[in-house]
């Protein structure tokens, strides 16, 4: 089971943008997720008028490794560790290490 998913409210916890808080755009693979806002870059792109791109200086989203992110919780406003829990129907959810809450997402 993915212990951080598309969706996700996640923050940076090493790297250059450590500190910052963002959302999961999506998974690139079992590695690397692109969040909202963090590893940023400036992109020269050049137009393309087959595509109907115009060209210029766009901001792009690149990866980020999955090991310098982790899931935010808003019970302690403070990263923190995921885990994967089995309940009684047989159904497995993620929680929270810190306080054992159910992740919502």
């Amino acid at each position: 089971m993915q212990r951080i998913r598309k969706g996700d409210e996640i923050v940076v916890i090493s790297g250059r943008d450590k500190g910052k808080r963002g959302t999961v755009l999506r998974r690139v693979d079992a590695e690397h997720v692109v969040v909202e806002g963090v590893n940023r870059v400036k992109k020269h792109q050049r137009p393309n008028p087959m595509k109907g791109e115009t060209g210029g200086i766009v901001d792009k989203d690149l990866p980020i490794h999955v090991s310098n992110i982790a899931l935010y919780n808003p019970a302690t406003q403070k990263a923190d560790r995921a885990g994967v829990k089995t309940l009684e129907d047989g159904r497995k959810v993620r929680v929270f290490k810190g306080n054992g809450e159910q992740v919502e997402a």
